[in-house]
């Protein structure tokens, strides 16, 4: 929400004397975020207003033109290519050696022969954005809006110095998305009044029961629809002082009109709509919803098709407005409009957001409507808007109002109790002075002992429960104002165990060179798709969104193997080269409970030379061993749709299975269009917590010495090697410390469908020193089982 100072200050009579600074810190402190500020007339120097007197067409260019201008002091010559400027158009000239916004200084120069003495100015060149310029004098130079003293400083005629603040609304506080609310917020914070805007009528005629009637037959959708109407209208341009408001509020101004309104809109916060009554058939408005599959045009110029939960406004024979989002182009004010029907109404917030959602247009209007607003204010926007039109001469208001409420919105009551708000803010208020606290936010307050009976008012829709005042007290009495206290009862801090697993996972694969990466819990239902996940795998069962931005995000991941191929494939799409990432992050399980479950995953992820299966699976069992998971197996696994069936693993701790580890299967490569060999690693991280030990234990040095033997087999081929480190492990008792593989040979020497297979075996004993024969005899004791068991042969 943009809030220009000035504006603020007609409702809030704040001391001039506070500097921006303060103004913000204590508006941030009483909960108003602050994302930025604007100052419009910094770094302007020697502009002023000039008369034209004088336009000729350039005599060696046609696309130029030769202005003379009148500044008071003197008649300037400027060579301009601005085609809007016309003799006795008032207009800002830079003069010579004069400074626009953004350090451009303005120096004589010749153009084509001609020398021109500075330069004129157009809406962007004084500090307004594209966005917000009207679209009449986008390409040409400011117009001003009427004669001022020639010569005359542009920011002191224009009143162009403006401090505009960029407040950050949370979803919660829709009253905040207007002037008024904001204006609120400042008269709370800083002791003050709230004055109103003016809504009285001076000079109203005729009967509105002539023009119009209203009928809603959707009151569930419309809660409020209230209209008037005005005639003898004269459209034009916004007085200047109108237009910049909507400027420095983010608007563009279009015709005197449509600017009412939006004026309207940012000033109460309630959206409004101007129909040409020419065109409203039938002198009436009937509120329904639209029929299934209902074409309609809206002001932009783009058919829609519309369905039956769409609510739309309709006149005796067709739609006029689709409701809450954008009105129709077939009752648009245009330059001849004589008679006007203003709409100020309130629409359902979950309708809006969804007609606004299937039909991807949001407008100002929807944006509003669709966090909720107080269906009070519809009365009083409608008649500032008609008090704007008298005001600017721009209509005749015409005499009564249509109103159609049949629910009416009563204020609430909730009964506060001061001394549970002091004991949770740690605070000695008084009842009368806690009283004071709400009275400034133009809550009626009754005081019943210690209790207090508020009815806050009706734009405020966040206050429904007593806790929702606690909050209304601390930020008005200043976050910064309450006491450092220490939590009281069994409060202990720090990081859980879970948490510290977390980190040394994290700390142990960043320092092997895996990248971290953090990618959405929102994704498409296509990737278990893109994965070839079985049909019948719970993780097709998803947890799906209710309001999905679209189908790319419409449900909870149930694994974090599809947004892992995401990222490696965006980085090889790059031309980099080689990459290696992980991710910890929850996936979310349907569960017979209120809230899905939502257990944690560590996926791995990696291609490009030297990130194979094996560097993988070295990554996974440093990882492992350095939360005390020492001896995790890995078992093949060929049945695994993901995965490669001849590189494919799952890891398994004590029965337990911790995850899979393996290639991509070139049919899930080829759905992510990669090349190189992927490898990807998923580990269950609850498993992984349950089995973790990362309580450090000293061993002291051996105090005897080891004996090493070398064992070499001849084997077959299907045999896996963890067949045969088992045996040696089984059969080596408590003597055999270590074994390490160190060698699988396929050659010459080794008939086919045979492998070498060399392990280097080390023996000692806690308790004394080993003796060859000792070792021999359980040496020859693995060989023999390995024989027996493999039908291995020792290699000569």
């Amino acid at each position: 929400m943009l809030v220009p100072i000035s504006w603020l200050k007609e409702y809030v009579k704040m001391d001039d004397n506070i500097e921006l600074k303060d103004f913000c810190d204590k508006m941030i402190m009483s909960g108003s975020n602050i994302e930025g500020v604007h100052e419009y007339g910094e770094g302007i120097k020697k502009v002023v207003v000039g008369k034209v007197l004088k336009v000729e067409k350039h005599p060696d260019a046609d696309a130029l033109f030769v202005i003379t201008v009148d500044i008071g002091s003197e008649e300037l010559v400027i060579v301009t290519g601005a085609d809007n400027v016309h003799k006795d158009d008032y207009v800002p000239v830079v003069q010579s050696g004069g400074w626009l916004p953004g350090g451009v200084k303005i120096k004589k120069g010749k153009l084509r022969g001609i020398v021109s003495n500075g330069m004129l100015c157009s809406a962007q060149e004084l500090g307004f954005g594209d966005n917000v310029v009207p679209s009449a004098i986008k390409e040409g130079i400011l117009i001003l809006d009427k004669a001022y003293p020639l010569g005359m400083d542009i920011i002191e005629a224009l009143k162009l110095k403006e401090e505009t603040i960029e407040f950050e609304i949370t979803p919660n506080r829709p009253d905040c998305l207007s002037m008024m609310g904001m204006a609120r917020e400042a008269a709370a914070v800083f002791y003050d009044t709230l004055k109103y805007p003016s809504t009285i009528i001076e000079h109203e005629t005729d009967d509105i029961k002539n023009y119009i009637s209203i009928e809603i037959n959707k009151p569930e959708l419309c809660k409020r629809y209230t209209a008037r109407v005005v005639k003898d209208i004269k459209i034009k341009e916004s007085p200047w002082w109108l237009q910049k408001r909507l400027m420095t509020s983010g608007v563009r101004p279009i015709n005197n009109i449509v600017d009412v309104t939006n004026y309207v809109m940012l000033e109460y916060g309630q959206p409004m709509h101007a129909f040409d009554l020419r065109y409203v058939s039938g002198s009436k408005i009937i509120v329904d919803t639209a029929a299934d599959k209902q074409k309609f045009i809206t002001l932009d110029g783009t058919e829609r098709q519309l369905d039956s939960d769409m609510l739309l406004i309709n006149d005796a024979e067709k739609g006029v407005g689709l409701a809450g989002v954008m009105g129709g182009l077939n009752s648009e004010i245009k330059d001849d409009t004589n008679c006007i029907l203003i709409e100020s109404a309130n629409f359902d917030a979950d309708n809006t957001r969804m007609t606004s959602k299937k039909l991807g247009l949001r407008t100002e209007a929807s944006a509003r409507y669709e966090k909720g607003i107080d269906p009070n204010l519809c009365l009083d926007a409608v008649n500032r808007a008609c008090k704007l039109i008298e005001e600017l001469e721009a209509g005749t208001v015409v005499s009564g109002i249509v109103d159609a409420y049949p629910n009416i919105e009563e204020p609430r009551k909730i009964k506060v109790r001061a001394e549970r708000i002091n004991a949770l803010l740690n605070l000695k208020m008084s009842t009368d002075e806690m009283a004071d606290l709400y009275r400034r936010l133009e809550m009626v307050v009754e005081e019943k002992g210690n209790d207090l009976y508020i009815q806050p008012p009706t734009v405020r829709l966040d206050l429904k429960e007593e806790i929702d005042f606690l909050e209304e007290a601390a930020r008005i009495y200043g976050y910064d104002n309450l006491d450092v206290t220490v939590p009281k009862g069994n409060v202990q801090g720090g990081r859980s165990r879970k948490q510290d697993l977390q980190n040394i996972v994290k700390e142990t694969l960043m320092a092997v060179g895996v990248n971290e990466i953090q990618t959405y819990s929102f994704v498409s239902p296509k990737g278990v798709d893109m994965i070839k996940m079985p049909e019948v795998s719970i993780k097709r069962n998803f947890v799906k969104l209710m309001n999905p931005l679209g189908e790319e995000n419409s449900v909870m991941r149930t694994t974090l193997i599809p947004n892992m191929m995401e990222t490696l494939v965006r980085n090889y799409n790059r031309n980099i080269g080689k990459a290696a990432a992980f991710e910890l992050g929850r996936v979310f399980l349907p569960s017979h409970e209120e809230l899905p479950h939502q257990p944690i995953s560590l996926v791995l992820g990696a291609y490009g030379h030297g990130n194979d299966f094996y560097k993988l699976k070295g990554m996974v069992e440093t990882v492992l061993n350095k939360i005390g998971i020492r001896d995790a197996e890995f078992e093949p696994e060929l049945n695994h749709s993901t995965f490669h069936p001849g590189r494919c693993a799952n890891i398994l701790y004590k029965d337990t299975c911790l995850g899979i580890i393996g290639e991509i299967h070139p049919d899930v490569a080829e759905n992510y269009d990669i090349s190189v060999r992927t490898c990807i690693c998923e580990l269950d991280f609850e498993n992984i917590f349950k089995n973790a030990n990362i309580e450090k234990i000293y061993f002291p040095l051996p105090k005897y010495p080891a004996i090493d033997r070398d064992i070499a087999i001849v084997i077959e081929e299907q045999v896996y090697v963890k067949e045969i480190e088992s045996i040696i492990k089984e059969q080596g008792g408590k003597i055999l410390d270590k074994v390490e593989l160190f060698d699988i040979y396929r050659g010459k020497q080794v008939k086919e469908g045979y492998k070498s297979v060399a392990y280097a075996l080390t023996y000692r004993d806690a308790d004394k020193t080993l003796t060859d024969e000792e070792v021999g005899k359980v040496h020859l004791r693995i060989v023999e089982a390995l024989k027996n068991q493999l039908g291995a042969v020792l290699r000569d």
